[in-house]
């Protein structure tokens, strides 16, 4: 072990979307980390492509939704479309939701975009939030975590540069570890997991072919036929092949297998750039925080890719996470304020696995309902019923849906409500949960994302989010009174129409937490002046309540 050890506020382990996304966002709250990736830059494989609604959502908080958008596909891409071959006409064809064309819920739309366009924009992101917020936030490659030491007062982390051999330590007062399904710092903490786990070996295949001829003029996402997926990877050229990992995979020639997946009329020849081999994992940690340590990504839940859903949910739990580690770091939350992290995060990455799991179901149901209506004689032209009567990818209520009920939300009478039971289906606990439903339905519920409505200014209720609690009430005069410090709370004014839509009277208020989602709720609030401090003084666990 050589050299003296270094401090940071925060270690993230992991270079994957959720650790840079992690980055950018602790960079403006002005918290210092440092980010440590075992590989020696970032993926160059295409990996997860479904940016949803939500995602893009925090992608605008960030500032980047317009850049992100610029590297992507055009929305007629946002569809999937099932084939026999590739060169054979659809027999069944469905939309992403939310991807396609925009949705009136939410000011942008989702983008099919793949993982190595994405990581760079987020690792530019955070440089440049960093220098702004006078913070520091660097990220050293190659360098792997291979020890774990927690104190009462941070965590000590032992680092090896693997292109030098240098072993370093580093002390941190928390850790976030997005260091994926085979995480690390999972297994030295010897959480376990729940779920099917493993569920098959899988290769995709990076190849380039002129292919446009047969997709042109149908674009899709994703191809599914029987011998494989296929999808292109970028607006200007190249495609992936994705399916079960063969018998011998020394000796198999890949662009041959991939020439004979496109089909005998397809008479192409791939030009393969890139194999990458991988295990569909479907499961949850037992737990996602183990002291100053907190799992986020696909080290905290593995899910199965069908549907878009994995990298999306690891994207929206460091959003859930890391304004409360900035309180914390920055003294204006109880350490208590990290509980909820789990409390919240926990149950949705329950239900976002099972949805995955039947995503998966029903794409084997497509498969055999084609194989069914083949044998049994009917034209290759014939079209099948889908399953999911096209709401297989309407997921805005799971996406948008999302309630959380811990101690960092107060209900309509200012006082905590029931928690939601670790990996508890808690669909079936009460009558307003909905995000496992396909459709999604806005409202001011405390707990609930901030329903989208646009205010005179061109902006959006949730561009009212940032670094900050926002106040939104038709009359900030009467809250502008109460003080607010040391918390950072902005008062914006709600227009009366929205007022009432949200169930507000003249002097009501929403308080949204920097995550967007509703902390607390007040119709008609009392001419008491310490309202505001109170519930904040609650939410974030500063003071006794």
């Amino acid at each position: 072990m050589s050299g003296a050890e270094a401090e940071v506020a925060v270690l993230i382990v992991g270079g994957g979307p959720v650790g840079l996304t992690a980055r950018a966002l602790l960079a403006r709250w002005g918290v210092q980390t440092l980010l440590v990736e075992k590989h020696a830059e970032l993926s160059p494989f295409p990996r997860s492509r479904l940016v949803n609604v939500r995602s893009m959502e925090i992608f605008r908080q960030l500032g980047l939704a317009a850049q992100v958008t610029a590297a992507a596909f055009a929305p007629q891409y946002g569809r999937v479309r099932f084939r026999d071959t590739l060169y054979d006409e659809d027999f069944a064809t469905a939309a992403m939701v939310g991807v396609d064309a925009p949705v009136p819920e939410s000011p942008v739309t989702g983008v099919l975009t793949s993982q190595d366009r994405l990581e760079p924009t987020l690792l530019a992101a955070a440089d440049g939030a960093a220098d702004d917020a006078e913070g520091d936030a660097p990220l050293r490659f190659g360098v792997e975590l291979i020890g774990l030491a927690e104190g009462p007062d941070g965590v000590v982390a032992e680092l090896l540069d693997r292109r030098s051999g240098e072993e370093t330590r580093v002390r941190a007062r928390y850790v976030i570890a997005a260091d994926g399904a085979n995480s690390t710092v999972r297994e030295r903490l010897a959480i376990g997991t729940t779920g099917p786990g493993a569920m098959g070996d899988f290769t995709t295949v990076v190849f380039d072919a002129d292919l446009g001829r047969w997709s042109a003029h149908q674009p899709a996402g994703v191809y599914f036929t029987a011998h494989g997926s296929f999808g292109p990877v970028h607006p200007e050229g190249g495609w992936l092949w994705f399916g079960p990992t063969p018998g011998d995979v020394a000796r198999t020639d890949w662009s041959a297998l991939v020439s004979r997946a496109l089909g005998t009329g397809a008479d192409v020849r791939a030009d393969v750039r890139r194999v990458q081999h991988w295990v569909m994992n479907a499961f949850v940690a037992e737990r996602f925080r183990h002291g100053r340590i907190l799992l986020a990504g696909d080290a905290a839940h593995a899910i199965p890719p069908i549907g878009g859903l994995g990298m999306n949910t690891g994207i929206a739990d460091v959003h859930n996470l890391c304004w409360k580690l900035a309180g914390v770091l920055r003294g204006w939350a109880g350490p208590g304020l990290l509980d909820t992290y789990a409390t919240e995060r926990e149950p949705v990455a329950h239900r976002t696995l099972r949805q995955a799991v039947a995503n998966a179901q029903l794409m084997v149901q497509v498969l055999q309902r084609r194989r069914d209506q083949l044998r049994g004689g009917a034209p290759a032209q014939d079209r099948i019923e889908l399953p999911w009567s096209e709401r297989y990818f309407a997921q805005l209520g799971l996406v948008l849906g999302t309630a959380y009920r811990s101690a960092a939300v107060l209900d309509g009478n200012g006082t905590r409500p029931e928690p939601s039971g670790r990996g508890r289906d808690t669909d079936t606990d009460t009558d307003t949960d909905t995000d496992t439903d396909t459709d999604y339905v806005p409202t001011p519920e405390p707990g609930h994302r901030l329903p989208h409505l646009w205010l005179p200014d061109g902006r959006s209720t949730l561009d009212t989010c940032g670094e900050w609690f926002t106040l939104l009430t038709p009359d900030p005069a009467h809250w502008e009174r109460q003080a607010a410090a040391p918390w950072p709370v902005r008062i914006e004014t709600l227009p009366a129409e929205h007022a009432d839509r949200c169930g507000l009277g003249p002097h009501g208020a929403l308080l949204i937490r920097p995550d967007g989602h509703i902390g607390a709720r007040w119709p008609d609030p009392s001419s008491h002046d310490s309202t505001l401090r109170h519930t904040v003084t609650t939410i974030t666990g500063s003071a006794p309540s």
